[in-house]
């Protein structure tokens, strides 16, 4: 589906090109921007910061925040830090300086507001090691360093569903334009789509007026569950792009009475909402992809890729599946990988190689969910095919039948995930200690908060049987 044509707007409200205080000040007054979110992703993908005038924001020379806002879990608890790497101490300012490349308008604001997000300092100037944005530059820099840019494409499934404020029901799919709400699966359907034009018109528009450059959008196997795929560019510019993006599509179903969830499984008897990240590796100089040769064939460096791929994703899967709900969606016959296999085309694979020329040979990562940080699963993806590529490691055989009849190659839940993540010093050095064993310590409360939550399941079954 395509978005109906819209009027254009004067001037571009995505800042493309902007690199400086002097020329962020020339574009806030050519589109009249009265106010500025101030944002940081924090552990979860969340947006912290925040909200001053643009006066305001011109005269200062710095922004602080406190070192809490890496150590803030889902649920607003934080951690007891004693212990943690580098004696963290929660209320020690961090100064956040903005990374104007990502100045955009917030279209769905009232007044005229701009956004821009911002790297995390501490006041010597070394950058915070938790913060999500400097994970993912750290991981870069290793590969900047052998003359390597990796190039990304991820593909993001959400559902929408109807407002749901009491959170002891189940979700519902939403009432669409014919004023009915989908009964049954309506993979790749035009028309599912087309149920909630209204909301996608504002999607395209809002994402448009951002600079965030949507491929395509497809209706996925779930009810009312969807797909949207950005374009491959940079690491760092598609991650920001997808923290953008779940704003804007939350922001944009609302305004309709309705919500947007990237939930990993919202829903007991519907498929799990993945974000798969296609990757490749480029020659930094040439551009040319490393996991071609001369002639079009694959390159050591591709299946050392692989390789490590299928390796470390038991590792990192902490980040990739992030929490309990997460692992609902990796069970068996739910459509998701189980395992660490890879194959041609093979979606039963955790590691996919789509169909494509030379140039555009790349591995799909199909393991991570929707509901990941992008930029610690887009960091953490590529650290473990870094991790391939240098120790030249080898794959398997490709997989050509159902991979996931071979079994679980993945850890079952979190604390396993935990546990494992925390013990593989390879993942720990590239990451970095710091912000591991801030991940971790956040992961461990969201897990013990979780566990103080009595289910359904266990009233139903439990009160009067055991």
């Amino acid at each position: 589906m395509k978005p109906k044509a819209k009027a254009r707007l004067t001037s571009p409200s995505a800042a493309r090109g902007v690199a400086s205080m002097a020329e962020a000040t020339e574009w806030f007054a050519r589109q009249n921007i009265e106010e500025i979110e101030c944002v940081v992703p924090d552990l979860a993908g969340v947006a912290r910061g925040k909200i001053m005038p643009v006066r305001k924001f011109l005269d200062s020379t710095t922004m602080n925040l406190p070192l809490a806002v890496f150590y803030q879990t889902i649920t607003g608890e934080y951690p007891d830090l004693e212990d943690l790497v580098g004696t963290v101490q929660s209320d020690t300012d961090i100064f956040l300086t903005p990374d104007f490349a990502t100045l955009a308008v917030v279209p769905w604001a009232q007044d005229p507001t701009a956004q821009v997000i911002h790297d995390a300092f501490h006041p010597g100037g070394r950058p915070v090691e938790e913060s999500p944005r400097q994970v993912l530059r750290r991981v870069l820099a290793l590969y900047h360093a052998q003359g390597w840019a990796p190039c990304v494409a991820p593909e993001m499934e959400f559902y929408i569903v109807e407002k749901n404020i009491d959170p002891d029901y189940p979700l519902k799919p939403p009432i669409g334009r014919s004023g009915r709400p989908e009964t049954g699966r309506q993979g790749y359907s035009i028309a599912a789509v087309n149920e909630f034009d209204a909301l996608f018109e504002d999607m395209y528009e809002y994402s448009e007026r951002q600079g965030l450059e949507i491929d395509t959008l497809i209706h996925e196997s779930g009810v009312a569950q969807m797909e949207i795929n950005l374009r491959h560019g940079d690491a760092l510019e598609l991650a920001d792009q997808v923290f953008m993006f779940k704003r804007t599509i939350r922001e944009a179903a609302m305004e309709h009475d309705i919500y947007a969830t990237f939930m990993a499984k919202p829903m007991a008897n519907e498929p799990g909402s993945a974000m798969h990240i296609h990757q490749s590796i480029l020659n930094r100089e040439t551009k040319a992809n490393l996991f071609s040769d001369e002639t079009g064939e694959p390159t050591a460096l591709f299946f050392a890729f692989i390789a490590g791929q299928q390796k470390y994703l038991p590792a990192i899967m902490a980040i990739l599946a992030p929490y309990v709900n997460s692992y609902r969606r990796l069970s068996r016959d739910s459509g998701a990988p189980i395992n660490t296999r890879w194959g041609y085309d093979n979606r039963t694979a955790g590691l996919r190689v789509p169909p494509s020329d030379a140039a555009n040979r790349r591995v799909e990562n199909r393991i991570p969910s929707s509901d990941a940080n992008p930029y610690l699963a887009i960091a953490a993806s590529l650290a473990a095919g870094y991790l391939g590529m240098v120790q030249g490691l080898k794959p398997t055989d490709p997989v050509q039948t159902d991979a996931n009849l071979l079994g679980f190659d993945l850890p079952r839940g979190l604390t396993e995930s935990l546990t494992l993540f925390e013990t593989c010093g390879e993942m720990v050095d590239i990451l970095g200690p710091a912000f591991v064993s801030a991940y971790s310590r956040v992961k461990e409360v969201e897990y013990e908060t979780f566990m103080r939550t009595i289910s359904p399941w266990e009233r139903e079954f439990l009160l009067l049987n055991v």
